[in-house]
Order: structure tokens, then C-alpha cells, then sequence
């Protein structure tokens, strides 16, 4: 049975596509046929994080439009055979999705994949809205800062109530929080919320906290999804949360402040 995970939130900035990057690959690298979509039309990040852009010819909007068929637009990942991602237009309108041709796309998808992970633009615009409407599972991402949860919480409201699963009277859409950009030291001196603020806000399981980390930018610039970096806390968070996603129990890693012993409080690191 085909999981539809749609990664989301808000607020932009926090993370998203990162996250739907080393989530699809993180199932891919587990065995799993994984598919990653962009559903940011118009301006297409996903390809650069996975590092296909040059061998983006069709899109997802050409597929909707029958301008091209599934087998011409997925590009398959040359690192991990399990992992193909289908782009977004960098040249449409948000407007190109339909909720009939976004609903064909994804149903074609199921046929082929255990595991379609919509990257979701954020806020509540068309392709965000489209996003959601199919998923089955949320892994909303948010910053451990004020607004990003509070737009994080309408997200949730979108899902409860927005959702085709809302509007068939189905069982709801599972929500996760993933939590991105967290740092300890920042939280012991009050300049960010705790998982714990978190978690009470919005009041969904947890499924990962993803360390500040210069390792995620090094990663996009290079075009290699974070998760593959497993000498950074970042990518070893990722692999974590992929766990926790699956159905593993693990600790929750990366949530405390790493004390520096004598030493190395005279002579630094």
C-alpha cells in the first residue's frame, strides 16, 4: 500500500525541502521505491538539493498538462537506484495544478512507489493546498521560534479540515512534527523555544530534531541530500527520524547542550 507523505509547514525558510530530500532518501537507502515530487511551482529547489537540475527536461505540470508522460519526467537518483524525483515548473503558475491532474499524477505514482513524499511549498497557497489535500501522512517542519509555530498550527488545521481524507469522513491524515535548526545553547539562554515548548503547542508526536548545522548548507550547495553526510549530527538526526517514520523506537538525540569539559574550556575546541 502506497504511503503519500507530504512534508509541510507555514512558514517558509525552515527546512522543507531539505527535509523531503533526506526523508526520500533516507526510505530510498532502506529499500524502499521512493518517489520525491516539487510541488513548488514556479520556483523548483528540490532538483539543486538532490543535484538533478541539469537533467530536468520534463516537469510535473507537463505531465498534468499530457505533454509528457511519467517514464520522461522522473529522473532517477544515481546514487541510490530505490529514489526518483519528478520536479516542479520553474516557468507555470502555481495555478497549473488541478486537483483532478495532481490526483492522476499521484495515483499513477502508487502504481510504481511504496512511498510518495510531496515537498509542499509553504503557507497555504494553491500548491501547498494540493499538496496536503492527497496526504496520508504530515510531517509538518517547523523552527523552535514563536511564529514558525504558530503557522504551523494553521497548518494543522488545514489537515484536520482541508484534507481529502477530511472531506471522505476517512480516517484523519497522521501528523509528526519534525523540528529543524534546534540548538541547545540557544534554548539555555532563552533565544528559542525548547522541544518541550514545542511539543506542548502544537501537540502532535515528534518524530525529529534536526541539529543547527553548517553541514545541511554544505549539503545543498553540493547538491548531495544531508542524510548522506552520516559524520554530521544533521544527517544522523535525518536517519533517526526516517527510523522513527518506519516504525522504530529510538531515542531522541541532538536535544541537549553538550557540556565542554576543563580542558576544553581553556583551551577551546
Amino acid at each position: 500500500m502506497t504511503q503519500i507523505i507530504v512534508v509541510t509547514s507555514g512558514k517558509g525558510g525552515v527546512g522543507k525541502t531539505t527535509s523531503s530530500a533526506a526523508i526520500a532518501t533516507g526510505l530510498a537507502l532502506k529499500g524502499h521505491k521512493t518517489v520525491v515530487v516539487d510541488f513548488d511551482i514556479g520556483l523548483r529547489n528540490l532538483d539543486l538539493i538532490m543535484g538533478c537540475e541539469r537533467r530536468v527536461v520534463y516537469d510535473f505540470v507537463n505531465v498534468i498538462n499530457g505533454e509528457a508522460n511519467l517514464n520522461q519526467a522522473l529522473i532517477k537518483d544515481k546514487r541510490c537506484p530505490n529514489l526518483f524525483v519528478l520536479p516542479a515548473s520553474q516557468t507555470r503558475d502555481k495555478d497549473a495544478l488541478t486537483k483532478e491532474g495532481v490526483g492522476k499524477v499521484l495515483s499513477d505514482l502508487s502504481k510504481d512507489f511504496e512511498f510518495i513524499i510531496c515537498d509542499s511549498p509553504a503557507g497555504i497557497e494553491t500548491g501547498a493546498m494540493m499538496a496536503l489535500y492527497f496526504a496520508d501522512t504530515a510531517i509538518v517542519t517547523t523552527n523552535p521560534e514563536v511564529s514558525s509555530v504558530r503557522d504551523s498550527d494553521r497548518i494543522l488545521g488545514m489537515l484536520q479540515s482541508k484534507s481529502k481524507r477530511a472531506e471522505e469522513g476517512l480516517e484523519p491524515v497522521k501528523e509528526y512534527l519534525l523540528l529543524t535548526r534546534y540548538s541547545p545553547a540557544r534554548v539555555t539562554t532563552g533565544e528559542m523555544l525548547s522541544v518541550e515548548d514545542v511539543e506542548e503547542i502544537l501537540a502532535i508526536p515528534l518524530i525529529g530534531v534536526i541539529p543547527e548545522s553548517q553541514a545541511v548548507l554544505k549539503a545543498s550547495n553540493s547538491g548531495v541530500p544531508v542524510i548522506m553526510d552520516q559524520e554530521s549530527d544533521a544527517g544522523k538526526a535525518y536517519s533517526d527520524s526516517v527510523a522513527r517514520l518506519l516504525g522504530e523506537e529510538l531515542p531522541m538525540r541532538f536535544v541537549t547542550e553538550v557540556k565542554k569539559g576543563f580542558l576544553k574550556r581553556i583551551f577551546g575546541s
